[in-house]
């Protein structure tokens, strides 16, 4: 058998034929086997002729009787190892007291071979005394399987069913490699085989070794599709699910061969020209061809298109009450000429049992009866709606629930026991309680009749899975570098579905954490109760030199935020808020303060930190009330392939505390399932915000700064705005510095630095922004689908405007000076004279020669004799550098902004990955652009 090597085969194969052959002999003579111990040999031909008168003439003597039959004395059993001489002998027919013969004898063996636990059998009749001689099958040590690389072990070995410490046998083996050869089959690898081995090891034990030579990917090379003319055969291979193997397509898996979906494109090929009005369409035969070289099939499909049809008469034939054929038939969506379509009657049948479900009727049956008429061509549907009694629930039980409460659950349903049965109310509890994240995902609320014709049963019979989480992250983005997250949370806390939860991350410019609870049923009322407590430090940056990321100011926010949720309908959301924040904006002194405006006093200088930054530093107290509508239509949160999400909020900061403004945002989305499995999704925001208090400061030229405070506008660019970099759309100041840039040798007042990336570039916010998008996901096959891969094509728009102009700087073409500063006190360092000696050179010439130091005293009160050149006497020389620049305010326009490209999402085994590839198609003067971003995280 296919290798397999098993000792003692050939003599068990000999003793059981010579067995059956001794038993078809003596049923052949008609007598039993011991009487052929009788027949004397044949008479040699003379003989035979010598005596035949005699022979004639004598009488026949009269024929012997056959001698007694043995009778069994007693049965023993030899050879065995582990089984028991009394269970051996319960497998055979053979008793004491009984005669024997060869034919007991024969099925004896039959029976002791037929149990395979043996090797070898035996029987052996010793004057009445039976002996059994047998030798048992080895018991297996160990299943071993090599060469395998495609299928993992651990999917092979479920398949295997011989197993360790269990009874050798030939046709578990033999089952064992064909259900391994159709896991390779499933895989599309027809050329894969399997090789069993036996290993001997002593005490009668094996080892079974499975040698897999696992083949190259039998691939569909190629489609043929015969009888077509009214639709192309590419057309036709668009709608099968098994794809011709090509270079483009080499991550889908329906190139390799699946009789199962080979079965499954046929009726996808019937549903096709279904839908087209074929209805007389079939498949006359579908072939797959195995290539000589086993690596490739060859399908070849023949059909028979017939003739196309048009609807004809299109009735409803209503037997309940509530219902008005006449009225529905006006409703439905075919009409007679339109061409028949199999998929609008199916859809229509769906329809009218979900608006009979509607109305109380759950065991309403819509049947479609067809009058096909083949001399004009039409196809005429009568719907019949079959009498139903209106159904009431009985009751709902909730099963399976062991930590949950039933209360849990129960609030979920939409629908509550002595109402008139809703199957849309139905499916919507099923959506509520899939939302609810603490069960399995393939949830339905089954349908039970009740005790009554009239009462149904509604069962909810949930499997728990775990709602606790502890996720530890680290990744790295184009945004902030390297991140580190940790959470722990539980979403079900106590079996109530409450929420509670720790979080923290960690970045080069950002820190936070956080703690929050959520109490969805408040007094098991239905409104929710949110509360957060929270940290969170912030380092803005802005891009200097080189595009060096250079950090500005430091906010650090501590405070809370508390809400209250009231649904008004199923779909809407009422949520109000307070938040109470204690902001700190502050910079560097060391990097950013000087005493250069307020001698001896230092103070944030805008030649360092811009004016814009100085004049946003300091305390405040924000007290915030907000209220917020939301609309959610969603089928998934997570990834939605339909309906809406529509938010409007409003927030208010000014009962109490130091800050005084009012914000108002708006957000929609819209999500739709297009044919293929693409997914087309809208969306659109906006904001405005405006301050209630005179905090900024407007001078003569209308330039000065704004009412709204830096950290409370409104920021576009990366991740909002792909195409664009960080903060890079909307007002910003660029510091631009005095350069050569003709190249005679003179710096013009109009001639700066053409590179961008020796700007400094400070975002500044907006009062009102905008956004849209558009994107397409695409679809790919259904081995990326389970990789986790969805590439799309996206368009992103917008703008952020509305600040008042500040004040910029220039310092002319001579520049200004800039001290040095020490970097732990952030006083200006000079160049002290310690000592001065003239020195004869001996050519009739002096120098003078120096030692000095670096000190943050401005004067000098060491005796020199002689001074360098740039010094004076009692003075020190200070350290620093000369800077020219002017800055430019640019951006501040409601003009949009436009860019289009291609994403990449991947959920790898490292974590969620992210890539934009992005080009723009309109800005603005100031915008900064970026055409490539991608972020990686992982969990652990």
């Amino acid at each position: 058998m296919m290798g397999l090597n098993m000792v003692h085969s050939d003599q068990c194969r000999r003793s059981y034929h010579l067995a059956v052959t001794l038993l078809g002999t003596s049923i052949l003579a008609g007598m039993p086997a011991p009487s052929f111990a009788q027949v004397q040999p044949a008479a040699t031909p003379a003989a035979a002729s010598a005596t035949a008168p005699e022979a004639a003439a004598a009488p026949a003597p009269a024929a012997e009787a056959p001698p007694p039959p043995v009778m069994i004395q007693s049965i023993s059993v030899v050879g065995m190892q582990r089984l028991e001489p009394d269970t051996i002998r319960s497998y055979i027919k053979l008793r004491y007291g009984q005669p024997y013969s060869q034919v007991n004898a024969d099925q004896a063996l039959k029976d002791l071979y037929a149990t395979e636990l043996f090797s070898d059998v035996q029987i052996r009749n010793e004057n009445g005394n039976v002996v059994i001689e047998v030798k048992e099958n080895p018991v297996v040590n160990r299943i071993v399987l090599e060469g395998n690389k495609r299928i993992k072990e651990e999917k092979i070995t479920p398949e295997i069913k011989l197993a360790a410490r269990q009874i050798f046998t030939r046709s578990k083996v033999r089952a064992d490699v064909a259900r391994i050869i159709e896991l390779y089959k499933r895989q599309g690898r027809f050329a894969a085989v399997v090789e069993p081995k036996m290993v001997m090891l002593e005490q009668n034990r094996v080892d079974i070794v499975y040698e897999i030579n696992e083949g190259p990917k039998s691939k569909v090379r190629q489609i043929n599709i015969l009888g077509n003319s009214e639709f192309s055969a590419k057309e036709l291979r668009g709608q099968m699910v098994t794809k011709e193997a090509r270079l483009t397509r080499f991550m889908s898996s329906g190139t390799s061969y699946d009789p199962d979906r080979m079965a499954f494109d046929q009726q996808k090929l019937r549903q096709f020209y279904l839908t087209k009005g074929y209805a007389d369409f079939r498949v006359v035969s579908a072939v797959a061809e195995l290539t000589p070289d086993k690596k490739d099939f060859i399908l070849t499909y023949v059909i028979e298109e017939g003739k196309r049809y048009h609807f004809g008469p299109v009735t409803v034939d209503s037997q309940l009450r509530d219902f008005d054929g006449e009225k529905l038939a006006k409703q439905l969506p075919m009409k007679q000429g339109d061409w028949y379509n199999a998929k609008i009657v199916e859809d229509t049948i769906e329809k009218l049992n979900q608006t009979a479900g509607a109305f109380g009727y759950a065991f309403a049956d819509v049947r479609p009866d067809y009058e096909r008429n083949k001399d004009d061509l039409t196809m005429g549907v009568k719907f019949v709606i079959a009498e139903a009694p209106r159904v009431y629930v009985e009751r709902i039980d909730i099963n399976g629930n062991t930590l949950t409460q039933d209360k849990v659950v129960r609030r979920e349903f939409r629908i509550a026991e002595g109402d008139a049965f809703n199957s849309l109310q139905v499916k919507r509890s099923t959506n509520r309680i899939k939302s609810l994240g603490y069960f399995q995902e393939k949830f339905e609320v089954e349908q039970k009749p009740g005790s009554a014709p009239d009462r149904i049963i509604l069962e909810a019979n949930v499997e728990e899975k775990p709602t606790g989480q502890l996720q530890l992250s680290a990744g790295f983005s184009s945004i902030e570098n390297f991140i580190f997250q940790a959470s722990v949370q539980q979403r079900n806390f106590r079996g109530r579905g409450q929420t509670v939860g720790l979080s923290g991350s960690y970045s080069k410019y950002s820190k936070s954490i956080e703690a929050s609870f959520v109490e969805p049923y408040l007094f098991d009322r239905n409104v929710s109760l949110g509360i957060d407590i929270y940290r969170r430090d912030y380092n803005s940056f802005n891009f200097g030199l080189n595009n060096q990321r250079n950090n500005t100011y430091s906010q650090t926010t501590t405070g809370f935020q508390a809400r209250l949720g009231i649904p008004l309908t199923e779909y809407v959301t009422a949520i109000a808020s307070y938040t109470l924040n204690y902001d700190k904006i502050s910079l560097d002194p060391n990097q950013y303060f000087s005493d250069r405006l307020t001698p001896g006093t230092p103070t944030c200088d805008p030649l360092f930190a811009g004016r814009y930054l100085c004049e946003a530093l300091g305390n405040r107290l924000s007290s915030i009330i907000g209220l917020s509508l939301i609309r959610d239509t969603l089928d998934n949160r997570q990834h939605p392939t339909r309906g809406s999400l529509v938010s409007v909020s409003g927030d208010f900061a000014g009962l109490g505390g130091s800050v005084k403004y009012g914000r108002l945002r708006f957000n929609a989305a819209r999500y739709f399932p297009l044919p293929k499995r693409f997914i087309f999704s809208l969306s659109a925001e906006g904001g405005i915000i405006k301050s209630f208090d005179s905090s900024g400061t407007l001078n003569a030229d209308g330039t000065g700064t704004d009412d709204v405070r830096l950290t409370d506008r409104f920021y576009l660019g990366e991740p909002q705005m792909r195409g664009f970099d960080i903060r890079g759309i909307g007002p910003r100041i660029l510091r631009k510095t005095y350069e050569d840039v003709n190249g005679d040798g003179v710096i013009g007042p109009d001639e700066f630095s053409t590179d961008r990336n020796r700007w400094v570039d400070d975002a500044l916010g907006g009062k009102y922004y905008y956004q849209g998008r558009a994107e397409l996901e695409i679809p790919l096959g259904s081995g990326a689908k389970e990789l986790g891969i969805r590439p799309s094509i996206f368009a992103d728009v917008g703008a952020v405007w509305g600040i008042r102009t500040p004040t910029t700087q220039d310092t002319g073409v001579g520049g200004t000076f800039l001290p040095t500063r020490d970097p732990s006190t952030g006083q200006s360092l000079y160049t002290q004279i310690d000592t001065a000696t003239v020195v004869d050179n001996g050519d009739g010439t002096t120098s003078c020669t120096v030692t000095s130091s670096t000190v943050t005293s401005a004067t000098n009160s060491n005796t020199l004799d002689c001074l360098p050149t740039g010094f004076t006497q009692g003075a020190n020389s200070p350290l620093g550098s000369t800077v020219a620049f002017r800055e430019f305010y640019q951006g501040n326009t409601w003009k949009p902004r436009l860019a289009v490209g291609v994403g990449f999402n991947w959920n790898s085994p490292f974590g969620p990955f992210r890539i934009d590839f992005a080009k723009t198609l309109l800005k603005r003067e100031g915008d900064d652009t970026k055409s490539f971003t991608f972020n990686v995280g992982t969990q652990f």
